[in-house]
């Protein structure tokens, strides 16, 4: 049991919690890529990646990699967040938060290609024990794929937040 809830229905929620940080993320980083601030799928983003780290480390297991993944998502999420809402994206905090935010996107998906590789059975075949070269070739790509896309929206988000209590956000360029 963990807060209450069988083992099997915690992991089912923390996976689900984890699908939608990875799913609101890849909104968020597209809209970032447009130069545009998505408000709700960035709240959300944030919230269930937050969620994500720390319904992880519920899990009783001796702190290794996954707990540090944890970790290191939580202190990147931590600037992220003050970035955008403490520091309102003034200045260096603009790409500060964009790289933040895409890091926090990348570590979720490294976590699910190492679950996927640990838990699918065709991709387990291919990489048993993940020191081989298709889990190796596809962690790397996943890491060129998001250094791209993280110099790409540094370099094209650039949204005002100054309407940002009414819902509407005005964009550089935009009339």
């Amino acid at each position: 049991m963990i807060m209450g809830i069988s083992v099997a229905t915690f992991t089912q929620l923390h996976v689900l919690i984890s699908l939608t940080g990875i799913a609101t993320g890849i909104v968020v980083v597209s809209a970032m890529l447009k130069g545009h601030y998505a408000r709700i799928w960035t709240a959300t983003f944030l919230f269930t990646t937050v969620a994500t780290s720390v319904t992880g480390f519920m899990f009783r297991s001796k702190f290794g990699p996954p707990h540090a993944i944890g970790v290191i998502s939580l202190v990147v999420l931590a600037v992220a967040v003050t970035a955008l809402y403490g520091l309102k994206l003034q200045g260096r905090w603009r790409w500060v938060y964009v790289v933040s935010a895409a890091l926090a996107l990348y570590l979720n998906i490294f976590v699910a290609v190492v679950q996927t590789f640990q838990k699918v059975e065709f991709f387990h075949a291919l990489a048993p024990t993940q020191a081989e070269p298709p889990f190796a070739i596809a962690q790397g790509l996943l890491l060129v794929a998001f250094i791209a896309l993280g110099v790409l929206a540094a370099r094209r988000f650039h949204p005002t937040l100054d309407g940002r209590l009414s819902g509407q956000v005005t964009h550089r360029g935009s009339t």
